[in-house]
């Protein structure tokens, strides 16, 4: 069965850096879109940012993340990274891997498959 297990989460001060580490498996990896999504406690669920199969694209929610934060992945280790760089106290959520046969870097929560269990990032100021 395809899996997702997400690590890497933690307590930091605001302007500190976390990365987030998501194991895949290998039926997912090769040819599967992956992303990050995030929730807030009485939030819904926020796109983060989506790497493509093969590394070469990537997408990033606006503002709120970009330049902040960046997606990659290691194909030979099955793992998709988020570097968190100038945590803000905003930032804190639960943190969820989710993987998507679809189009390249897939940014909604429907065009993804399968979800993680989530991983707590919180940033106190």
């Amino acid at each position: 069965q395809a899996q997702l297990v997400e690590s890497g989460g933690g307590s930091v001060q605001a302007g500190g850096s976390l990365r987030l580490s998501c194991a895949a498996s290998g039926r997912i990896f090769s040819t599967y879109a992956l992303g990050w999504f995030r929730q807030a406690p009485g939030k819904g669920r926020e796109f983060v940012a989506a790497i493509s199969w093969s590394g070469g694209a990537t997408y990033y929610a606006s503002d709120s993340v970009k330049g902040r934060f960046a997606i990659s992945r290691d194909n030979a280790k099955n793992t998709v990274y988020l570097q968190m760089n100038i945590l803000e106290p905003d930032d804190t959520a639960v943190y969820y891997c989710a993987a998507s046969p679809g189009r390249l870097v897939p940014s909604s929560v429907q065009e993804y498959n399968y979800w993680g269990q989530g991983t707590q990032v919180t940033v106190s100021s």
